[in-house]
This record gives C-alpha cells, structure tokens and sequence, in this order.
C-alpha cells in the first residue's frame, strides 16, 4: 500500500457540545457527525494543555510543550515560541518525501522570520502566526505575501478554499495538510443568515454566532471529504479531526459564550475535564476499522508517533518522545499499559502547584487555579491588536520583566475518579490521603522533569 496521505484538522475551542451528534438542541455538524459514525471516536482524548500554544506545540512534536519552550499564549514576549532546535511532524514528514502545507493558525512563534511555519517543515503556509484574527477583516500570510480581507469574503472559507486547492495540487504524492480553523474562536464573526437562524432556536446572540462558525466550519470539511472521494483518495486518506481545548466561556465584547459542555466541569484555562478532554474523531478506510467508539486514553502527544507509524516513516532516534504510538488502540488491541498523563498552564513563569493535573488510570488529581498566576499585566494586554496586524512593527519580542507577582499559598488538591465520575462533581480527596500523596509527588516529579525548576 502507498504512504498514506495525512489531513489533521484542528478546531479552534471546540467542545464535545459543539457537535450535534452529542448535543440533542443543536445540528450545526452533519458532517462531522457523520465521520464520528464512519470513523473512530476516542471518547477519553486530551489535549496537552487547557489553551492553544502549549496544545498545539506537543501536538507538532509529540512532547510536553513545557520542554518546547511554547508555555504560553502572549506572543508579544516569545513565550508562543516553539524552540528551534525542537523537531515537527511536518521537518519529519517532510524529509520523508511528504508534501507539507499548514493552513489556518500556527502560534507557535508570532514574531522572527525563523519561527514562521515554513522554517518549522511546512513548505506551503496559508494563514496567520498569532493567536486570532478577524473573520472578516483579516491579514492573511499567503506563502509571505500578505493580504487583506475585504470585509466580504469570510475566513473560514478562505481556509477551505485553500485546502482544495492543496489537495488538488498534491493528490498524486503522499500529502501532510494541518488545517487549523480559528473558528469557533472569538471574534464572534459569522454570516448573519446563520447566526439568526440560532438566535431563532432560543441560543443567546453570542452562543448562535458560534455555532454559526462552526456551521461554515462543518461544512468547508464536507467539501474537503468529497474532494477527496472524486480524485479517488479518501480512503487512504488519514483524516482526524480535533480541538486544541475546551470552549472559551465567559463573555467577549459583551456577548456570552457559555454554553453546553457535554455536562464537563470547567472549560478553556483550566485543567478540569472541560478544559482539556477534546474530540477526536479519526477516519482511514485502508488502515483502521470504522464504525467505533474507543473509551481507552489517548493524548496530543501521542499522535507524533501514531501518524509516523501509520505513514511508516521512523522518528529521528535522537528525539525523546513523550507520546506513544496508539495504532493498537486505534484497531481495537487495547491500551492496558497506557503512561500517566499531567497538565499544567499559567502566565509567565510554570508554577506547579497552579493549574496542574495528573491522571493515572481512573484518577485523576488537580490542583487548581491560582487567580494571581493567572493575571495578565496591561504592558502586554497592549500589543494584543498590534502584533496581530502589524507584525512588522516588532524588531524583537517584549523583553521587559515579567509582573512581580505575589503568589498565595495553593488551594488543597482534589481527586476524582473518571471512570464513576467524569464530570468531576465529587471530591474524594479526604476519603483517599495516601493517593493524593502519591499523585502529588508524582505530579511534582514531572513538572521538575518537563522544566527544570
């Protein structure tokens, strides 16, 4: 059998609420919906960290993105940055003989011509290096010419468009395409048809713009999948779908975007299940059977060595991975020995007792928020809009010294088991001291491993 081509498409805070198939009021995913029956369904699948950065950067190298150097979302100050010297999927694939393209956001290094996507192993980037952008009146890179969006045209069809054309252009040789919509990111752009058309079923104005995004999203994969089908390679086409975290809740300009979470506690910047446990779905006619839901764990850093694997291409033998290959799991074969897995995320400075979970077979132990590790100071708030649309302003990053800080004693942990709870409602902490001490010096242990401190 020919090298398998690969599509990951990555949604940008995306929940398990979002698609219609496990959210009974809503239908703005048929397509999706549709793969989650032809394709496998991971159900206990996680992304490496409750935001984008951190997420997106152990998904590219298949290692916890505290060693990569991408800890958090402020691009002004580098701390986006994926490291040079940390290897991609795509430098891989790409050396293999695959034609790399990544459409959509990067934010893994906003600001330095060498931390741009194509001098990370994408040969062809259509799309942006920061963490948002308008829908409408965007600034789109395309392969370093720059344009404008005209207020019309709306950016998640920019990003299908440019997809087709890829595949189009690259379907009679082996193809790494990462797709990554800002959708349903905020802003909270959609074409207003759509968003009214929810607005009519009950949903506030914020919650029917973004499932109005997700619906243009949905259905730009829908042309994608048939693209497929006519130039005859769908079905050794590895195609996944996921989110790099849970949904944003809270309001943004105004507008809430609380909604359905499938029932999860927390959301985006949090480590509780609805912070970090995303939707997987993965569909490979040639390699995988479908038609199935898997409950086995699985993890973003899993699926550097998973997609080598199933391309049969070998990882660099210098690299320390911290992902597994899941192919088994993936046909059915189990996944009894499966590593634990921890998270941990805060501003500036890794703090490890804010933030941070760890799961170990059916438990799991947090340790929570921090409100003052958490804190955003107002020097970088600033160049939120300018390193966005003026990227060339910046000579280099923000090199100013990061807040001072005064940090309070952490919150006790708490500890759930996943399998009889899921949803993280019942605290077994005092019922369990002598594995709460365990996990806790097993969390304490990683985060010294993954940063030193």
């Amino acid at each position: 059998m020919s090298k398998p081509n690969i599509i990951l498409i990555i949604a940008d805070d995306m929940g398990y609420g979002d698609f219609g198939v496990f959210n009974d009021q809503i239908s703005c995913t048929p397509t999706l919906d549709a793969l989650v029956d032809e394709g496998v369904c991971l159900t206990q699948h996680y992304s490496a960290a409750p935001v984008c950065t951190p997420a997106r950067a152990a998904l590219m190298t298949g290692r916890y993105s505290h060693r990569t150097g991408s800890i958090d979302t402020l691009e002004a100050r580098g701390l986006d940055r994926l490291r040079l010297n940390e290897t991609t999927m795509a430098d891989v694939l790409g050396s293999a003989g695959y034609a790399t393209g990544l459409i959509g956001k990067w934010h893994n290094g906003a600001l330095d011509r060498r931390y741009h996507p194509r001098s990370r192993g994408f040969q062809e980037f259509v799309g942006f290096q920061g963490g948002w952008n308008p829908f409408y009146r965007y600034r789109l890179d395309r392969n370093g010419s720059i344009e404008y969006g005209d207020g019309q045209t709306y950016l998640t069809d920019v990003f299908s468009d440019a997809a087709l054309d890829f595949i189009e252009r690259h379907h009679r040789e082996p193809f790494f395409l990462q797709l990554a919509y800002n959708a349903p990111h905020f802003p909270l752009e959609a074409p207003d048809a759509l968003a009214q058309k929810y607005v009519e079923m009950g949903f506030s104005l914020g919650v029917s713009l973004i499932y109005a995004m997700i619906e243009v999203m949905d259905a730009g994969i829908g042309r994608i999948d048939e693209k497929l089908s006519d130039l005859g390679i769908g079905d050794n086409t590895i195609l996944i779908f996921t989110s790099d975290n849970g949904p944003a809740f809270g309001t943004w300009n105004g507008f809430s975007q609380t909604r359905y979470n499938y029932g999860f506690n927390g959301s985006k910047g949090n480590t509780y299940e609805g912070g970090i446990r995303v939707p997987l779905i993965i569909r490979w006619n040639d390699g995988v059977d479908g038609g199935k839901r898997i409950s086995d764990m699985a993890h973003f850093t899993d699926w550097f060595p998973t997609l080598l694997s199933m391309a049969q291409v070998d990882a660099p033998a210098e690299l320390a991975l911290d992902g597994v290959d899941i192919t088994p799991v993936l046909r059915g074969d189990g996944g009894d020995d499966y590593p634990q897995r921890c998270w941990q995320w805060n501003r500036y400075v890794p703090l490890g007792s804010c933030n941070a979970a760890i799961r170990d077979g059916d438990w799991k132990l947090l340790r929570p928020r921090i409100a003052e590790a958490m804190e955003v100071s107002p020097v970088d708030t600033a160049h939120d809009h300018a390193v966005k649309y003026f990227p060339e302003r910046y000579d280099d990053i923000v090199r100013a010294p990061a807040p001072d800080r005064t940090i309070p004693d952490p919150p006790s942990p708490l500890l759930f088991n996943i399998a009889e709870d899921p949803f993280e409602r019942q605290d077994l902490a005092e019922q369990h001291p002598q594995r709460v001490a365990a996990l806790e010096a097993d969390l304490e242990r990683w985060f010294i491993d993954v940063t030193g401190i």
